[in-house]
């Protein structure tokens, strides 16, 4: 603690004790036990209450209170709680008579403050802080403290509940830390006193008649397998599931009970304890009994962790997607006759019939589908999948549900009727079945259906049913298998196939294009823009692409009304203009798409629009053709650059002005490259007089980059100085080694040395020079290559790097501005002793 918060501490005691100040916000309160926290973690010798006497003071003030506000209450367990969690500061608290009046019986788990949830919480949290070492255990199991925080497992507040879950956790891993466990067998292990106790509570909980009770039970169990306690302690952990896993299995059998979907999480977090790594033992035969008692809603999340887990038997990670296919293999059956379709399984792990029941209900049948599609999903993302996935049979099903829910299937069984009906225009399985779909595109053997899936997308896409949130993730699956049929085609040569595609597709979006909804015309034009990405490449797509009038609407929707529809044909545009007008063999498709005109139209936007989005889109797409080369030669490129950051700097859009930043960068960096014979290379003190130098600093003053990079300094937006700061500090490593840096005083006499100062002074006041004279001041010439050498050699970049990458609050929210604006707040000092923020 510093020697001004040491002055400053006694009076926010006092401050806080004294019933008459007004109460201090709940966040001042925080920021105050974080500072001790801290304090405490960083030195846990006695000295911090010895040498600050208030502390316990303060804590005795409270407890004197006839009626404390719940607030100091709260703040004062948890302060004690904190103080207390190094064995010494305990003895010192311990030795004051403070801990017995704070967490014992005499304290407010007997009085009305109990009451309110927040001193029940304080509570929770001042024991959980307390508790790291053996007295404090001690302490706690003999003043009756365990029974209180077994009572508030279930406290009707569920941040109390779940706080005194956690407590209960970290006391039972805790009090194992000391015990070196011998030759454990299958009961031959004594718990210590602590763990006993709570081992005991939770058996005498889970063989209760009381529901609550077994949640609450099932509750811990599943924290406390799923806490560093079922992979640190093995040994214990196989004691304890032995000791419960008969009652779990019961819980399986009875189907009345209640706490059966707490189950599911419970299995599978003791499923990651090491201990059951092993394929034999009777634990995989009771997760292999959940598969098939547990109803297919409460099954699937276990089933999807199961197949996760890379140490599950082979046998049981069969089971597990068994479950998950079942509703999909019930939709393939359900959609034709019997015999047409074999289904996607063989057999069920469960009653067939349950999910069909499920299915035929309007109010489960699609939180049933959308949960299990989820899944298939989370499966299909992962790259290692230890099981075989049906992948035809499964899109297939996909195809159906997806038919199911725009009716253009008509189901020929009873139940794919009462299905259909269900699914009509259920748009949250659309999206569902759209996603999973589009992940099914990575994987192989799906070729047979292309022509079929196709047919379903283009429906979609033709439909004016179609919610434009659908139809976005409609455009999504399109693009992904539209890369895939382009793979296929190169392999198999089915070009006449993709060409079909490629324009019945094209049809679809330039009617959509022209939607009267803009959500539609964004999608539209982020589906352009996906497509040009993946098969800019292929003949067929540019073909059809050239011959529809999709270029025309495009950029037509340059001028749309919605700025985010703007912005979506300025990157449309921006993607396309390589085709259209910057390749070399580009075909002459029309004045208004000349590399000229499609410039001067972006910079207008650049200039002139009202939006940010559309002018954040502008300069992306600048900075894309830069990297690309599509802005000519150096000389072009130069006047480019110039012209850009000319408009930019004066944008009131932060991310514009860093997205100028970042054209500049790019531009430093590529103009190095040209002009440089080895580009990496450190540059030499003999080359740092050279031509080559002299001819970069006069393209860089030329487009009028400095004047932009050091007004970027003065930005009141941080980011902006920061990268602008960045550039600099990497044009400066270019043009001087380490070692020849200019020194100021030598160059202070000349004209260009005065305005150099005058630079450094400015650059200094950081955003408060926000007015900074970009075409120069007191001398400075931007433009003038050997003054910018100077500048370059003279300024103190990096300790304006420093300054930048501070964090805004390094003083504001220090603790000795914190306690100055706790005694501000309860009037306890004059305003201008005072740091407020």
């Amino acid at each position: 603690m510093t020697r001004e918060c040491a002055v400053l501490l006694p009076g926010v005691c006092a401050a806080l004790a004294d019933p008459r100040h007004p109460g201090l916000d709940d966040t001042c309160l925080e920021k105050l036990l974080d500072w001790f926290r801290s304090l405490t973690w960083f030195d846990p010798t006695v000295e911090l209450v010895q040498d600050n006497p208030c502390l316990t003071e303060l804590i005795t003030s409270v407890l004197a209170l006839p009626d404390p506000s719940p607030s100091i209450l709260s703040f004062t367990l948890q302060l004690a709680g904190i103080l207390a969690s190094s064995e010494s500061r305990f003895q010192h608290l311990q030795q004051e008579k403070l801990l017995g009046r704070l967490f014992g019986p005499e304290g407010p788990r007997g009085g009305a403050a109990w009451e309110d949830a927040s001193v029940r919480s304080a509570w929770v949290k001042g024991v959980h802080s307390m508790l790291h070492h053996q007295p404090a255990l001690l302490f706690l199991c003999s003043t009756g403290g365990m029974d209180v925080i077994f009572t508030l497992q279930g406290d009707p507040s569920l941040f109390v509940a779940s706080a005194a879950s956690q407590l209960l956790v970290h006391m039972l891993t805790f009090s194992l830390e000391s015990e070196t466990p011998k030759a454990l067998s299958a009961r031959g292990c004594a718990w210590p006193a602590c763990a006993q106790m709570i081992v005991q509570h939770i058996q005498e909980c889970l063989q209760s008649s009381s529901a609550s009770r077994i949640e609450h039970s099932l509750k811990l169990l599943s924290s406390l397998f799923g806490s560093c306690f079922g992979s640190c302690y093995t040994a214990w952990t196989e004691v304890l599931w032995l000791d419960i896993a008969k009652q779990i299995e019961s819980f399986l059998l009875e189907e009345t009970v209640q706490a059966q979907p707490l189950l599911a999480n419970l299995l599978l977090n003791v499923a990651r304890s090491p201990v059951f790594c092993g394929t034999e033992g009777s634990f995989w035969a009771l997760v292999t009994s959940a598969l098939e008692h547990l109803t297919p809603v409460q099954a699937g999340p276990l089933a999807v962790g199961l197949l996760k887990l890379c140490k599950c038997p082979q046998d049981v990670r069969i089971q597990a997607l068994t479950v998950l296919l079942q509703p999909m293999d019930c939709i393939l059956r359900a959609a034709s006759q019997p015999l047409e379709c074999a289904g996607l399984l063989d057999e069920s792990v469960s009653d067939p019939g349950t999910v069909e029941s499920l299915l035929s209900s309007k109010t489960t049948c699609a939180g049933l589908l959308c949960q299990t599609l989820a899944h298939l999903e989370k499966l299909l993302s992962l790259k290692h999948l230890r099981v075989d996935l049906p992948c035809v049979s499964l899109l297939h099903s996909l195809m159906t549900i997806l038919q199911f829910c725009n009716g253009f299937l008509s189901p020929a069984s009873p139940l794919g009727s009462t299905i259909s009906r269900n699914l009509i225009n259920c748009f949250r399985v659309q999206k569902s079945a759209l996603d999973v779909l589009a992940a099914l595109s990575e994987e192989k053997d799906c070729d047979t259906l292309m022509g079929s899936l196709f047919d379903v997308l283009l429906a979609y896409l033709q439909s004016p049913n179609t919610s434009p949130t659908v139809l976005k993730k409609t455009f999504q699956a399109t693009s992904k298998w539209l890369v895939h049929l382009q793979e296929l085609s190169c392999s198999n040569s089915q070009w006449q196939q993709t060409e079909k595609i490629l324009e019945d597709v094209f049809v679809v979006l330039q009617k959509r294009l022209c939607s009267p909804c803009w959500e539609v015309r964004d999608s539209s034009l982020e589906f352009l823009t996906a497509m040009v990405k993946c098969l800019r490449e292929q003949k067929e797509f540019r073909q059809c692409l050239l011959s529809s009038e999709v270029l025309r609407l495009t950029q037509n929707l340059l001028e749309d009304a919605e700025s985010y529809v703007r912005a979506s044909a300025v990157t449309a545009v921006g993607h396309l203009a390589p085709i259209t007008c910057f390749a070399p063999e580009s075909p002459v498709i029309g004045n208004q798409y000349n590399k000229e005109s499609i410039v001067a139209k972006l910079q207008e936007i650049l200039s002139t629009d009202s939006e940010g989005f559309p002018r954040r889109a502008v300069i992306s797409i600048f900075t894309k053709w830069l990297r690309e080369g599509c802005t000519g030669q150096l000389e072009d490129t130069e006047q480019f650059v110039s012209r850009v950051i000319q408009i930019v700097e004066r944008d009131l859009d932060w991310e514009v002005r860093l997205g100028g930043l970042e054209l500049v960068e790019v531009f430093c960096s590529q103009t190095i490259c040209q002009l440089s014979q080895c580009p990496y290379a450190p540059v030499s003190s003999a080359v740092t007089g050279s031509t080559h130098q002299n001819e970069l600093l006069q393209v860089f003053c030329r487009a009028k980059l400095f004047g932009f990079l050091f007004g970027s300094l003065c930005d009141c937006d941080k980011p902006v100085g920061q990268r602008a700061c960045d550039v600099l500090v990497g044009l400066r490593g270019h043009f001087y080694p380490m070692s020849t840096l200019e020194n100021p005083q030598e160059i202070e006499d000349s004209p260009a040395g005065r305005g150099i100062a005058w630079l450094q002074r400015t650059l200094r006041q950081g955003s408060l020079a926000q007015n900074f004279p970009r075409d120069g001041g007191d001398g400075v010439d931007f433009q003038d290559p050997e003054s910018m050498m100077l500048a370059l050699g003279a300024i103190d970049l990096l300790e304006l790097h420093d300054e930048l990458n501070k964090s805004s609050d390094h003083v504001e929210e220090s603790p000795q501005s914190l306690l100055q604006d706790i005694l501000a707040t309860v009037g306890a000092i004059e305003d201008n002793e005072v740091d407020c923020y």
